[in-house]
């Protein structure tokens, strides 16, 4: 085993027990409530513990979904350039990550369908790191190829009203929706 993976091991194996879902507080223009996300610990160890451990730390509160896609998904978890309440710029929004190192993939047999949270990554697979989305529709391409992360449980209709993008690039014009408060739920 290589000396990176086995400090990744140690590291997880040290981390606190994970929990097991999020309380996102959506604010804006399109969506006002609350989306409930069931966190896939077994499937996604690394992933869900990440996530996990970036709500605990406030990191997630008042950033933007970037990127959304009509038919498609909602992207948000930009930690460095999509804060809104600091020096927010949408031209950066989605180009960043947290100040932790990337993941390798935790692919799995999972389907992306409506609702699946995903992670975001580069071309690289082994490139996810703060950023998610949640499926607006079924999206087989992405089967085997992205990390899924969890599954939304209440709030849907949360999801459908997020403000919509450009139709392609997903880029939104104004001010975007977002996520007020991330809290994490046992």
């Amino acid at each position: 085993m290589s000396t990176l993976k086995l400090a990744a091991t140690f590291a997880l194996l040290a981390s606190p027990a994970l929990a097991t879902g999020l309380k996102i507080e959506v604010a804006g223009e399109g969506a006002n409530g609350t989306i409930v996300v069931d966190l896939f610990e077994d499937v996604a160890p690394q992933h869900a513990a990440r996530i996990t451990d970036l709500a605990t730390k406030g990191e997630y509160d008042n950033v933007a979904f970037h990127r959304v896609i009509e038919g498609f998904m909602a992207q948000t978890g930009d930690v460095q350039y999509g804060d809104t309440a600091a020096d927010y710029d949408a031209r950066y929004a989605g180009r960043g990550g947290s100040d932790q190192p990337d993941l390798p993939a935790e692919f799995s047999d999972l389907n992306f369908d409506r609702g699946v949270v995903g992670m975001a990554r580069s071309q690289n697979p082994n490139s996810a790191n703060s950023q998610f989305f949640i499926m607006f529709d079924e999206g087989a391409f992405l089967n085997g190829n992205y990390t899924v992360v969890g599954k939304v449980t209440e709030g849907m209709d949360v999801v459908d009203a997020i403000k919509r993008g450009h139709r392609q690039s997903g880029a939104i014009t104004g001010a975007p929706d977002v996520m007020k408060k991330v809290t994490v739920t046992e």
